[in-house]
C-alpha cells in the first residue's frame, strides 16, 4: 500500500537547509528573550540579487529584508542542527518556520513579503551604528553594483567597470573597518548591519577580490 500524503512536519530538516527564515515583526519578540541573536541575522539590502521562491528566479529585492544566516557560505539555517537533524530552538521558531509546510506551501506563501522588520526597527534608536548604516547605503548601494555586474555581461567597458566595482568594494571594506574599530561592532554583527560583504556577493558572479597589504 503506497504510503499516504505526508500532513505533519517530521522534522527532516529538508527546508531548514534551502535557506533561514525571513523576519517578522512579530518575531522581534523571540529576539528579546534571547532565542537567536544579531549573529544569526544577515540583512538582505534593497536591491540585491536574491532568489525568489515564489518566481523561482533571482531577481533585485524590493525591499530590506533581514534573515536568519546560513551556515559558512551556504543558505543552510545557522540554527539548524545536521546532527540532529533538528532546529536549535524548534519551541521558539520564527513565523515563517511555523507558517512552513513543504506539503502544503498556501500559509506561507501569503505571508511573504508582508509586515516584515528592517534593521532599525531592532536597533536602539540611539545607537550610533544607524548612521554608519546610512553612509554605508549611500557609499555602496545595491543597485549600483548590480548595474555594473549587468554592464560586464552586455560587454560594457571591462577595466573601466571592474575599477569602479573594485572602488565600492574598497568603500565597503571601509565602512565596516571603521564600525568594528570605532563603534566596537563585533565582527560577527557585520552581516546582519551592513550585509554581506560585496567581495563576497562579486565573487558569486565569478569576480574575486584581492585586498592587498594596508588594504
Amino acid at each position: 500500500m503506497p504510503d499516504s500524503p505526508r500532513d505533519s512536519c517530521i522534522r527532516c530538516g529538508t527546508c531548514c537547509l534551502k535557506g533561514g527564515p525571513t523576519l517578522h515583526h512579530e518575531d522581534k519578540r523571540l529576539l528579546l528573550e534571547g532565542h537567536a541573536g544579531y549573529e544569526h541575522l544577515v540583512t538582505i539590502r534593497k536591491g540585491e540579487l536574491v532568489f525568489d521562491p515564489v518566481l523561482g528566479v533571482p531577481r533585485p529585492a524590493d525591499q530590506e529584508l533581514v534573515k536568519v544566516r546560513g551556515k559558512g557560505n551556504g543558505w543552510a539555517c545557522c540554527l539548524f542542527d545536521e546532527r540532529g537533524p533538528a532546529c536549535r530552538v524548534y519551541e521558539h521558531r520564527f513565523l515563517e518556520c511555523r507558517l512552513l509546510k513543504c506539503w502544503n506551501p498556501a500559509d506561507l506563501v501569503a505571508v511573504i513579503g508582508v509586515n516584515t522588520i528592517v534593521r532599525t526597527d531592532i536597533i536602539n534608536p540611539g545607537d550610533p551604528v544607524r548612521q554608519v548604516i546610512a553612509a554605508h547605503e549611500e557609499e555602496c548601494p545595491p543597485h549600483k553594483v548590480q548595474a555594473l555586474i549587468a554592464g560586464l555581461s552586455r560587454g560594457d567597458d571591462r577595466s573601466k567597470t571592474l575599477a569602479a566595482l573594485a572602488g565600492l568594494a574598497r568603500k565597503d571594506l571601509a565602512v565596516r573597518h571603521y564600525a568594528r574599530s570605532e563603534l566596537g561592532l563585533k565582527t560577527e554583527y557585520e552581516y546582519f548591519i551592513f550585509g554581506r560583504p560585496l567581495s563576497g556577493i562579486l565573487a558569486s558572479h565569478g569576480i574575486m577580490v584581492h585586498t592587498l597589504p594596508g588594504g
